[in-house]
Order: C-alpha cells, then structure tokens, then sequence
C-alpha cells in the first residue's frame, strides 16, 4: 500500500514538472528570460479564474449607510407640531356661525400655503411654480366652499379637487422639459391637491353639531402623537425601521398610545364624547398622523437614494407634521358624520 501511494505521488510530481518545462519553454521563446513559474502560474487561483460578475456582486452588498439621529433637529420638529396642533385647536374653539368663520379660515388658509411651499419643495414636481399657484387657489376656493353654503356639506370640496388636480396637471403638459416627467408624477401631483385641499375640511367640521369637540379630541391626539414620537426619537430612536431614515419605532409606538390617551382624558370632560368614544376617534386621528410622518421620512429617504438633489433643507422637515395633520383633517370628519353623529 505504501509504494503504491508513494509511486501515484511521484507520477503526479512529474506530470506537475512537465507542465512547468512547458511554461518555461514557451515564456523563453517569448521572452528570453529564465525564470521558473510560481505553482500559481500552472494552477491559478479560484479568485484569479472567477468571473467578474461575482466580484460585481459583491461590491453590490457593500454596506449601508446609516443615518444619524439629530436630536436638536427631532425636537424642533417636535416644537414646529405643537405651533400647528395649538394653532388648529384653538382656532376651532374661536370660531362661531356666519362670519365669525372667517378668522378660523384664515388660520387654516395660512397653514395650507405652509403645506404647499413644504410639499411642492420636497416632492418638486414639473412646473413647480405653476403647480404651486394651483393649489394656493385651490386652497382658497376651498376654503371659500367651507364657509359660503348655507349647509354643511363637503361636496364642494372634492370639486375643488377635482378641478385644481385637471389644471396642474395640464401646466404640467405646456413646456416639452415639463411634459417628460409628467405621467410618472401624477400621483404626487395628486397628493399635494388633495393635501392642500383637505385642511378645509376642518372648517365644514366646525359646522358640525360635534363638530368642535371632536377637532378638539383628533387634532389634539394627532399633536400629542407626533411630539411624543419625535421627542422618543431625539432620546431612544430604537429600533430604527430602516437604516436611511433616522427614526424608531419606540418613538411611533409610544406616540400613538399617548396620543390615544390624550383624546380618551380630553372626551371624559367633553359634552357629547365618553373615554371611550373618544378614544376610537383620538386612535385612528392619532395613528394616521403619526403613519404619514413616517412616511415622509421613507419617501426622502427614497428619493435620496436616487440621487435626487437635495431641496429646502426646512422644507423638508415641515413636511412630516403638516402631512400628518392633513390627513387627520379628513379623518375626524369621517368619525364626526358617521361615527359620532
């Protein structure tokens, strides 16, 4: 066994040999240097013989960047969420039948032309400045729907959507650089129309028989929602959803519980509400807002990591807060008429 085993390991040195007298044959006649090849001349390694392909793969995994956390930045926003909640809240309670709406319209209209510039800025979709002038008009059409008819009604505004989406998108069509990127910007297009126009809802809820008392409880949640998420985030954001968007989901979590507790306090002392009633209503208002802020976050992300450049850097963190309480805005109306009345 043994000579068998020590003449296969000779028979194989040789052939190992003759592969190298070749290789020396052949590099002498190409150029006449003598010098013996290395064993990884006559078999080269896996590295060397793999494709570049997998080498491109792998540089494709590198690892991912993670944002960091500002904690300055997160209470600012925390502090801009509170001005909108005190502002919207407050402005409601003031409000009074006939002309008195028209204060509470003027706070609401200031708060739209905020969404604007902060959306049309974030999302800059094609003729920027032409979509932005559609929805301030749009935004003050809709407030005037809100506060002429003699009746409550929301119609009016989904015509003002209706026809403020048709003409931004048709501004959209006149210049050639404009019309490329149209088609793939309808749905942004369509979430700044519908934002802008929905803040004026709340004023057809303020016409409501609970109309008042639940702006009151669903706004106060969505406020007291996206302060806490914000602060949890400035102190523990942990565990971060997603490395390029520096936020937690302590902070998400913790938000909507307290925002849900706020509102169930708040309806215990109003006439019309229970704790529990209210409690539906400041859980849906306050998990909505707190979902549309962090969504925000996840489409900056996204648009980063296209190599879009970067907009107003104010803009872009207005646009969480403003986004949450626009579609709180649509939502405690929906409770109010078919929840509440």
């Amino acid at each position: 066994m043994v000579s068998r085993k020590r003449s296969r390991a000779q028979a194989f040195i040789c052939v190992i040999d003759h592969k190298i007298d070749d290789v020396d044959r052949h590099s002498g006649d190409r150029a006449g240097v003598a010098g013996r090849p290395s064993i990884d001349d006559v078999f080269p390694s896996a590295s060397d013989t793999a494709p570049r392909g997998v080498a491109e793969d792998e540089d494709e995994f590198e690892e991912v960047e993670v944002v960091p956390v500002r904690p300055i930045l997160s209470v600012a926003i925390a502090g801009f969420a509170a001005l909108l909640a005190v502002g919207l809240v407050f402005g409601a309670q003031t409000a009074g039948p006939g002309s008195a709406r028209v204060p509470y319209a003027i706070v609401i209209f200031g708060v739209q032309l905020l969404f604007v510039l902060a959306w049309t800025m974030a999302i800059r979709p094609p003729a920027l400045p032409a979509v932005a002038g559609v929805c301030a008009v749009a935004a003050l059409l809709a407030d005037v729907a809100a506060v002429r008819p003699q009746s409550a009604t929301i119609v009016p505004l989904l015509y003002v959507s209706i026809g403020g989406f048709a003409v931004a998108v048709l501004s959209q069509f006149i210049r050639d650089v404009d019309r490329v990127r149209a088609k793939d910007s309808l749905s942004s297009t369509l979430l700044i129309v519908v934002g802008v126009v929905s803040f004026a809802s709340l004023i057809v809820l303020g016409r409501e028989p609970l109309g008042t008392q639940t702006i009151f409880v669903c706004l106060a949640a969505t406020g007291i929602s996206l302060i806490v998420a914000r602060l949890t985030d400035a102190v523990l954001a942990w565990p971060r959803l997603a490395p390029q968007v520096p936020r937690g989901a302590a902070g998400v979590v913790f938000g909507a519980m307290a925002g849900t507790l706020t509102a169930a306090v708040i309806g215990s002392f109003l006439v019309g509400f229970t704790p529990t009633s209210a409690a539906i209503a400041g859980l849906v208002a306050a998990g909505l807002g707190a979902l549309a802020d962090l969504a925000v976050g996840y489409a900056e992300a996204g648009r980063q990591m296209a190599g879009e450049p970067p907009t107003m850097w104010i803009a872009r963190h207005m646009q969480g807060p403003l986004g949450g309480f626009a579609l709180a805005a649509p939502a405690a109306y929906t409770m109010c008429v078919l929840f509440l009345n």
